[in-house]
């Protein structure tokens, strides 16, 4: 059966349901928006989605092969940093146990330009051409108006735009996908999912929990974002600074100490850990402004200067 393909997909079963009946009916649409919040089985779907589809027409996709991105009919595209003028995903460069940029990926220009070249020849085994696009938000607009020309024409392709909703893309690319929606998972299907993965060390870790907000991926990550950090620069920070010096030295610590990933995860454990303590709106608003100003890019140590002082006086 096609829903075999999924049954390592928890707590979605609109998007099986939905999946299932295309392959059965024969049914492909030219392109598919995997729309939800991260970490809760988009990814996963796609890849069941594509074996699925290859098993229908009597081919085969592999995990490994999946992983491993060499099958001649599959292009995956994930965002990317430009170091010395190429192109590099942050899974190579963690792998490499490199530090990550402190600008945040995207997909570009280029690797829609990759697409084009890649549709412009026939499949080779699978009935069709398959192209998965993960954090399809993060396309800057040429990009995007690069991807629209294709979905105009996409020919004997189907393409899987990975992104949180359809506000986070350009109406026009919406409006040619085919929506497929996913769901926050409930509390015991987080505990599967975590169970089955490894990491049921998550669930003695409420405050972890909390700012996954339903989504067993995100509470992975979480978890790996704070053992990562050191416990005791953690502890520091859950305490509002004394004075304006130490402000000023706690601000200085995380800005050269932690990475721009590592400072925008601790703003997200500090509004939930000082909600939780305080809950005073306040507290929220100063840290809401200050993941804004990192997001835009701002000198980090004065901006976490400008918080630690702003909440010296919230508080």
């Amino acid at each position: 059966m096609v829903s075999a393909a999924f049954a390592a997909l928890v707590g979605q079963p609109q998007a099986v349901e939905l999946l299932t009946q295309a392959i059965a009916r024969q049914r492909l649409a030219p392109a598919y928006l995997f729309a939800g919040p991260d970490g809760v089985g988009r990814s996963l779907a796609a890849r069941s989605f594509l074996a699925a589809i290859l098993k229908a027409a009597g081919g085969r996709l592999t995990d490994q092969r999946l992983e491993a991105g060499n099958h001649p009919d599959l292009l995956w595209i994930q965002p990317t940093y430009l170091q010395q003028g190429k192109l590099v995903t942050r899974p190579a460069l963690l792998a490499k146990g490199e530090a990550l940029p402190k600008t945040r990926p995207q997909i570009r220009l280029e690797q829609i330009r990759e697409i084009t070249r890649f549709l412009s020849r026939p499949p080779l085994e699978a009935p069709r051409s398959l192209v998965v696009l993960e954090q399809a938000e993060t396309m800057a607009e040429a990009a995007a108006n690069g991807l629209l020309k294709t979905l105009e024409e996409p020919g004997q392709a189907s393409l899987i735009l990975i992104a949180p909703g359809e506000v986070s893309l350009l109406p026009t690319l919406v409006s040619r996908c085919q929506r497929i929606p996913f769901y926050r998972l409930q509390q015991a299907q987080i505990q599967q999912v975590l169970t089955q993965a490894g990491y049921a060390e998550i669930l003695e870790h409420p405050q972890i929990l909390q700012m996954a907000q339903g989504s067993p991926g995100a509470a992975i990550a979480d978890w790996q974002q704070y053992q990562a950090l050191d416990p005791e620069l953690l502890q520091t920070c859950l305490e509002v600074p004394s004075s304006v010096r130490a402000a000023l030295e706690r601000g200085r610590q995380i800005s050269q100490t932690l990475d721009l990933e590592a400072q925008l995860w601790l703003v997200d454990y500090l509004q939930h850990a000082y909600w939780q303590q305080l809950r005073q709106p306040a507290v929220l608003q100063v840290l809401e402004q200050t993941r804004q100003h990192l997001l835009g890019y701002a000198q980090p140590q004065l901006v976490w200067e400008v918080a630690l002082l702003s909440l010296s006086g919230a508080i």
